[in-house]
C-alpha cells in the first residue's frame, strides 16, 4: 500500500486497497465516501512516529489505521 501526494498536495489512498484493509467492498466504500459516511484523519507522527504520518479512517462498520513513512510506504498498519 502506497500513500501519495496529488498536484494540489492533499494525501491519496487508492479505495481498492483500503477497502480491503477495512475488510468490505470497495462498491460499498465508494457507496459510503459518496454519502458522507467516510471520516479520515491524518496527524504528523509523535514520538517513535516522528517523521512518518498516522492515517486513521473510519466507516460506520469498521476502522483502520496507517503509519507511512515521509516517502509514502506503509510502514505499519492496524484494525481499529
Amino acid at each position: 500500500m502506497h500513500f501519495e501526494k496529488d498536484t494540489h498536495g492533499d494525501w491519496v489512498i487508492d479505495p481498492e486497497q483500503l477497502a480491503s484493509r477495512l475488510g468490505i467492498n470497495p462498491g460499498h466504500l465508494r457507496h459510503e465516501m459518496r454519502l458522507g459516511l467516510v471520516s479520515s484523519r491524518i496527524e504528523a507522527g509523535r514520538d517513535s512516529d516522528e517523521g512518518c504520518w498516522r492515517v486513521t479512517v473510519r466507516t460506520r462498520k469498521a476502522a483502520w489505521q496507517g503509519i507511512f513513512d515521509d516517502a509514502g510506504c506503509l510502514v505499519s498498519e492496524r484494525r481499529l
